[in-house]
């Protein structure tokens, strides 16, 4: 990586176009991976990026500009005619560079275009880019990944029958196989970003001119999301990509009980009264939450005086027979005034996913069922009964302790970037999958 020297440190604006229109996948900005919408994504990457001095999202949809918003970034209005199929990203990019010159807002050398599509944005990638077009090495930078792959290209084809029927080598001579370490890289464009310089691509009105380079990132963090597979690929290697959360930025913690509080399992004696397991630790976690000034809320589906008898014994709030959940937290927040980013919902099944897609910290136990597991931010390394809720206020509290002892950051805090609640997303694999065909 390039060293972010005090020269280069905010001498770019990074642009992200997220249209609201998507025929292969409607409404993918706002979808969530690792828990966070994709447009939250990309805004948290760029704001933690030493090099990006202002962060603009340009969106024709009121969904999107509000994650953006919430995410920390400026939301510039997208023209209905910059935002249909046929608009290219760069109009949409020079609109918004025209608009906050409108605002006077002196314009940044470097012009930093970011796609929401692609989830795993390193900051150090964007920063290096950035570098080297500040320290005039290129006038455009794109990201790339590596490929040795054999490429063909069809001669003749059969669609009635469903076969091509000739081939022909692209990139390389089809009577000799050389091995992969004789042959040169080439590089396949990943899409996530493109760092230009500004006055150069006012100029060509194209992301491409003058001196081209390529800022090379790592192969996962190629991945970018068209289709309902790549959305799912993406959600399947978010915790390998992203790593542990050890901090979670919450002003209050709302938990299911079934399954939370409990392991999921009940002794029934023979008079048909029953017993619950509950762990101690997990008692001790919201003490420190309710000691922290942290509200605590727990929300089943169930009427039963085990969970009365918890929650008084916790003394914390809870809300029974709750056939939604998304609405009832929606309500109970509206009351107090907490903004649902700033929520984290803990989980396990099914009945908590309309809870946990409004949150700006969805959190599943370990054990939770798959469908949880996808769309949770969080997935704990304690079970249901087994310290979970102990675990998340642990998390909850580090980040507490972390801004109390931070200094101001003058409004660049890239920790708060978090994303605002995304569109529903389907409950289960099959129905995302039929979405490509929509």
């Amino acid at each position: 990586m390039e060293a972010v020297g005090p020269e280069s440190r905010g001498v770019a604006v990074a642009i992200i176009p997220a249209r609201g229109g998507s025929k292969g996948l409607p409404g993918k900005n706002v979808m969530r991976v690792g828990g966070v919408s994709l447009v939250g994504r990309a805004v948290a990457a760029a704001r933690a990026a030493a090099t990006v001095g202002t962060v603009v999202v340009t969106t024709d949809d009121p969904e999107i500009a509000q994650a953006a918003s919430t995410a920390g970034a400026i939301v510039v209005d997208r023209p209905a005619e910059l935002a249909g199929d046929t608009a290219t990203s760069e109009s949409a990019v020079l609109h918004a560079l025209d608009d906050l010159r409108a605002r006077g807002l002196p314009e940044a050398s470097v012009t930093l275009f970011i796609q929401a599509t692609s989830p795993f944005l390193d900051p150090a990638d964007l920063d290096s880019a950035v570098v080297r077009i500040a320290t005039g090495d290129a006038d455009s930078v794109f990201s790339a990944v590596p490929s040795h792959a054999f490429l063909w290209r069809v001669l003749e084809a059969s669609p009635d029958h469903g076969w091509e029927s000739a081939a022909a080598g692209v990139n390389h001579d089809a009577a000799v196989r050389a091995r992969r370490q004789d042959r040169p890289a080439e590089f396949r464009e990943t899409g996530a970003f493109y760092a230009m310089r500004t006055r150069g691509f006012r100029a060509a009105g194209h992301r491409f001119f003058g001196r081209i380079a390529v800022q090379r990132v790592p192969e996962l963090h190629g991945i970018e999301i068209d289709t309902a597979s790549d959305l799912v690929i993406a959600q399947a290697l978010v915790n390998l990509i992203d790593g542990p959360v050890h901090a979670i930025e919450a002003d209050a913690v709302v938990t299911d009980f079934d399954g939370v509080h409990t392991d999921d399992t009940a002794i029934v004696g023979e008079a048909g009264v029953e017993f619950v397991r509950v762990s101690r630790s997990d008692g001790h976690g919201v003490a420190s939450l309710r000691e922290a000034g942290i509200p605590v809320l727990i929300l089943s589906a169930e009427t039963h005086p085990l969970v009365s008898a918890r929650a008084a014994k916790l003394g914390v709030e809870v809300r029974q027979g709750v056939a939604d959940k998304g609405a009832e937290l929606r309500a109970w927040a509206a009351e107090r005034g907490i903004p649902l980013d700033r929520i984290a919902y803990l989980g396990n099944d099914r009945g908590d996913l309309p809870a946990l897609r409004i949150v700006g910290w969805p959190v599943a136990v370990a054990d939770a069922v798959p469908d949880v597991q996808r769309v949770a931010r969080i997935v704990l390394d304690r079970r249901g009964g087994h310290g979970a809720v102990r675990e998340l206020a642990d998390a909850v509290l580090a980040a507490r302790r972390v801004r109390e002892h931070r200094p101001a950051q003058g409004g660049r805090d890239a920790d708060r970037a978090a994303a605002a609640p995304p569109r529903e997303i389907p409950d289960d694999l099959a129905s995302v999958i039929t979405l490509e065909g929509a």
